[in-house]
Parts: structure tokens; sequence; C-alpha cells
């Protein structure tokens, strides 16, 4: 079982607060001599594979670095255009790494501000009066599990579809909000969350719920 991510959007679709928990890696680096058996394109911003899979590379994964140095979107760390680097049959043997796109800082402000729309639009479309939004969304490999505030704030946690207690904890970190965020002289609602007391009792929950899913009394 695993808790992927945490999420905390205001009640204006900003985010203000975000936690990488656990991440499976499935990143796989390789030595290549040229040509190159896979086909490369460039889709936002960055380098994936487009055809032909092997020893864990699928289609889908970004190149992730060139010769142990970290790739940045479709240039290398020099600088250089990774396709027309790895074109030049003088720069081989390559080793690259490649794996699932990491995402950054301004992705995730987007896609929480593009969630905190469909919250709404969810509710929108209910045909009963007074319904909430968005509470699950499940895939394959995930699911996402959203509990919105009477204030409008939303915690949404990221987790293995097999994980129990998902609602306890959803409860339990907006506990921890309440305590360790609000509670303090220096946090201004609305705005990012920047508690060392916040972060500490945010993971020892996101620990306790892996290890016994629902949280017991008294928790």
């Amino acid at each position: 079982m695993a808790i992927f991510s945490v999420y905390v959007v205001n009640k204006a679709g900003g985010l203000i607060y975000q936690l990488d928990h656990y991440a499976p890696r499935a990143d796989t680096e390789k030595t290549f001599s040229f040509p190159l058996d896979l086909v490369l394109r460039p889709h936002d911003e960055r380098v994936v594979v487009a055809f032909g899979q092997r020893d864990g590379i699928r289609v889908g994964h970004a190149v992730l670095a060139i010769n142990g140095a970290e790739v940045n979107g479709r240039f290398t760390a020099d600088g250089k255009d990774v396709l027309e680097f790895l074109g030049n049959p003088a720069n081989y043997p390559v080793s690259i790494r490649f794996g699932r796109h990491r995402l950054s800082s301004n992705e995730k402000l987007m896609l929480a501000s593009m969630f905190h729309s469909l919250f709404a639009i969810g509710s929108q479309l209910s045909p009963e009066v007074g319904s909430s939004g968005i509470e699950m969304l499940e895939t394959d490999t995930f699911k996402l599990h959203c509990f919105q505030t009477l204030t409008g704030i939303k915690f949404m946690v990221l987790a293995d579809p097999r994980q129990t207690g998902i609602d306890a904890l959803l409860r339990k970190i907006y506990e921890i909000y309440s305590d360790f965020a609000l509670k303090n002289p220096f946090y201004s609602l609305e705005m990012p969350i920047r508690c060392e007391l916040f972060d500490q009792n945010l993971k020892l929950a996101l620990e306790a719920a892996e290890k016994a899913g629902p949280f017991g009394p008294g928790s």
C-alpha cells in the first residue's frame, strides 16, 4: 500500500501546499550505440519515447538525463537540443536515463486549479440540490480522494487503489491543518502553508495510514 502525494487547495483554487510522499520510480538507464533503436519525439516541452519499448523503457517515458547530467525539458545540461545531440553519431556511445516526467511546480499549480474547476462542475451537474463536488477519481494505478471543508479548503490525497482508510486520513489532515497551520500566529489564511510542525505531523499521519489503514479510536 502507498500514499503518493497530498495537495491542499484554497477556496479560490490556488495550491497552498503539496507533498510528494512516495513516488514509485520506474527510471531505466541504458547505454546506446548509434543509431538509437528508439523513436523519440518532442511533446509538451520534453522529449519522449514515441515507438520502441525495451528493457523497462516504455512509450511515453521522457528523457531525464544524458551521460548522468539532468535534461532540462528538450535541452541537455549544457543547452544543446536533445534530439540534435542524439542524432549526431559522434556523441555515441551515450548513456540515457528514461522515466516518467516529474511535474514542475508550475504544472502542479495548474493541475490543482483545474481540479478546483472540475470539483465545481461536478456539483453543478448533479440532479440534486446541495450535492458535493468530486470526492474520488479512480484510475488503474491510483485513486484521487478529495475532502472539502465548510470554508472551501480542499484536501486531496493520491494513493494506491488498494489503500484503505483514506476518508479518515483526510479528516486527520484537516485536524493537523487546524492545529498546526490555523493556530500558527505567523500563518495567513489562503496563503501557502510553511509550518514545520504541520509538515512533521502530516508525514506521521501518512506513515500511520500506510501501516494500519483506517485510524483507530483516539488517533
